[in-house]
């Protein structure tokens, strides 16, 4: 054999172990699909009360706007996978923690509420956003508050976990507003604290608020009142430094959005009555979250703010 065939060979062999190496890497990469196939179940990280993204509708079920699109896209990444069936564990999850659950690998995808920031994305990994909050204020209807200024020596609420109290006090309108917190371990017990008058104000993303006085015993005693404090895109979040399955998640959002699904599930979840008691939350889809839908990315929320 000539010198020439074997430096051919030896390119020819190169390649085959660069690409055995490759794809090993692939694999290697993709943990959370590796754990998928090998157990046929998936564990979904969800909220309890975080009507109506995320929340329990009793008996240890669980439903919502991102709870349905993440069933939505698993039943891609089943597809993908070749896996006839797929089991999904249902892990409720709270403000504190969320994060440290999807590190440990407790959580392989959570459906909640998390806003998707800087701080975060150096623990975490979130996929393309499908849901651009408002933080807002809710106080009673009768309670004469209609702006942060009237919060002076207040009692607010908001959920353990969650940034709602520091984004308030950084307002700019929030200036020499001196107010006390108060904390609920869940978003329905902040919501509690306000009903039972033992907060003044609570402060959280509207679609929380508006799912909780939807849900409460008479809706018409609460309002949400005074400037949007911040404007947060809420994402689905995943483990960092796993690629593959990021990517799968959002090529499965993107064949979401595609198909025309999105404006369907804003009408069921935020328009039609919802379980358990058929309220209606009765948020327009805004123009951010069309936006979003449009553009598809992951930006986290200090983008959102530089607008």
């Amino acid at each position: 054999m000539k010198a020439s065939s074997f430096v051919v060979s030896g390119i020819r062999a190169a390649l085959v172990a660069s690409a055995l190496v490759c794809a090993q890497g692939a694999i290697a990469s993709s943990a959370t699909l590796d754990k998928i196939k090998s157990t046929g179940a998936v564990t979904m990280g969800v909220r309890e009360s975080s009507i109506p993204m995320s929340y329990t509708t009793g008996d240890s079920r669980f439903d919502g706007f991102h709870v349905e699109v993440c069933r939505m896209i698993l039943n891609d990444i089943k597809a993908k996978l070749g896996l006839s069936t797929l089991r999904i564990n249902y892990q409720p999850v709270t403000g504190q923690n969320r994060i440290p659950l999807v590190q440990n690998g407790t959580v392989d995808i959570e459906c909640g509420t998390t806003t998707n920031n800087t701080a975060r994305q150096r623990d975490v990994s979130f996929a393309n956003t499908l849901y651009v909050e408002e933080v807002r204020i809710a106080v009673k209807a009768n309670s004469g508050i209609n702006s942060i200024s009237q919060l002076a020596g207040k009692k607010v609420a908001t959920t353990t976990g969650t940034t709602s109290v520091q984004i308030l006090r950084k307002h700019e309108k929030a200036t020499g507003v001196n107010f006390d917190e108060v904390f609920g371990k869940d978003h329905s017990d902040s919501f509690l604290l306000l009903e039972s008058g033992r907060a003044d104000a609570f402060v959280m993303d509207g679609s929380i608020l508006a799912g909780n006085i939807a849900n409460s015993r008479n809706p018409k005693d609460f309002k949400i009142v005074g400037e949007v404090l911040s404007v947060e895109p809420i994402a689905i979040m995943i483990r960092k430094d796993d690629p593959q399955f990021k990517a799968d998640v959002n090529a499965a959002i993107a064949k979401i959005v595609a198909n025309g699904t999105m404006p369907r599930l804003w009408d069921k979840w935020f328009l039609k009555p919802i379980p358990p008691k058929n309220s209606v939350v009765g948020l327009e889809l805004s123009a951010a979250t069309k936006n979003a839908w449009a553009n598809l990315n992951d930006k986290p929320a200090e983008d959102y703010q530089k607008k």
